[in-house]
């Protein structure tokens, strides 16, 4: 529509970046509560595509979509990648020896079999440990002990190493690194 009857021109401008039409982004997840929206929040705070943070965490697309969704959870294998793209663990420190076990191993991405063969005991043996059924006793709590401090290190540098670097493909003929 003309902006008046005498007159052919119409004013086209941008609306402003600090309006209300730009305080939210959509689907931008403000308090996020589970892993996939933990992701998405720091994907979209970097200005990454689901391929591209696929490609930092070492996972496909589609796992990032359907972690974002709410349709899955990542698998333990791909815990590390998530912890180092993320930045930080996202498993609260639990209270009880047996949630610190299971958050720390899982935040590594060890599976109860490669964690037990790392202590030296057998994966029911740490199964029973996890669910909190049994406590390490004697040599045992030390030796689990010093592998939860050791974890903990293990988790805290990987929190704090720079994700991997990529080229991404170009948009709009400029490629961008990250």
């Amino acid at each position: 529509m003309d902006a008046f009857p005498f007159c052919k021109v119409t004013h086209r401008v941008m609306r402003s970046r600090f309006g209300p039409h730009f305080t939210e982004k959509k689907g931008y997840p403000t308090d996020p509560k589970t892993i996939g929206e933990m992701i998405r929040k720091r994907r979209l705070d970097l200005g990454l595509r689901q391929i591209d943070a696929a490609k930092m965490i070492g996972c496909d697309e589609m796992s990032i979509v359907n972690w974002e969704k709410g349709h899955r959870s990542p698998r333990v294998n791909h815990m590390a990648g998530v912890v180092a793209f993320l930045g930080f663990s996202p498993f609260q420190n639990g209270d009880t020896l047996a949630h610190q076990l299971v958050n720390n191993r899982k935040a590594l991405g060890k599976s109860q079999k490669e964690f037990a063969h790392q202590i030296g005991v057998h994966p029911s043996t740490l199964a029973r440990w996890e669910r909190g059924e049994r406590k390490p006793a004697g040599r045992f709590e030390r030796i689990v002990a010093g592998a939860l401090s050791e974890l903990t290190v293990q988790t805290t540098a990987l929190a704090q190493k720079p994700a991997k670097r990529h080229v991404l493909a170009p948009r709009n003929g400029i490629p961008a690194v990250v």
